[in-house]
């Protein structure tokens, strides 16, 4: 009799570490969810703001250059509506972005006074602070979704993982045009 209530016991003590294990993973599974999805959020956010900024600097070169701003103004104002919740989303908005900041250069090159005045200056550092920010919020991102990805695909966390039937998170990636712009950091470095 000792040794069927010796089983039982260390059945339920097993079955208790257990059950402590799926609970604290599926904290952790949440936690880190919840982080992405922060983060998600905060991009969005930050590309809102550069949306913002890139009307107001449409909007002072269309003193300059009317019909091309008007142009601009309206692609603007459809494109800060989309909703930014997946990787994919926010690298397409990106992308989106810098086309248009791209024309928008492209006036400031062709309208010296514009390229000149003290506002289009303003505006313009605006862009580039709201640009570092998206970049920030881009790496903690894919900080927190690398921290996900790892529970998600471990063992023994994956199988509380799939149970709960959480699923790994998407990165974002760094635009192909956008990475071969910049010059080989490689032959850099070995020099």
């Amino acid at each position: 009799m000792s040794a069927l209530i010796l089983i039982l016991l260390v059945i339920v003590v097993l079955a208790g570490f257990v059950f402590l294990y799926i609970f604290k993973t599926q904290r952790q599974l949440v936690n880190l969810d919840e982080l992405c999805k922060n983060a998600m959020s905060q991009i969005a956010v930050q590309l809102n703001s550069r949306w913002d900024a890139l009307l107001a600097l449409a909007k002072t070169a269309s003193q300059y250059a009317k019909h091309e701003s008007e142009t601009l103004i309206n692609v603007i104002n459809a494109r800060r509506q989309s909703q930014v919740t997946t990787a994919e989303e926010a690298s397409q908005q990106q992308g989106e972005l810098s086309q248009v900041l791209g024309k928008l250069i492209a006036i400031g090159e062709a309208y010296p006074d514009l390229k000149a005045s003290d506002l289009y200056g303003k505006t313009m550092d605006s862009v580039n602070s709201y640009e570092e920010n998206v970049r920030l919020s881009r790496m903690v991102y894919n900080d927190t979704a690398t921290k996900m990805n790892r529970m998600v695909r471990q063992w023994p966390s994956s199988f509380v993982a799939s149970m709960l039937n959480f699923r790994e998170k998407a990165y974002l990636t760094v635009d192909e045009e956008k990475k071969n712009s910049y010059p080989d950091l490689d032959e850099a470095f070995k020099k």
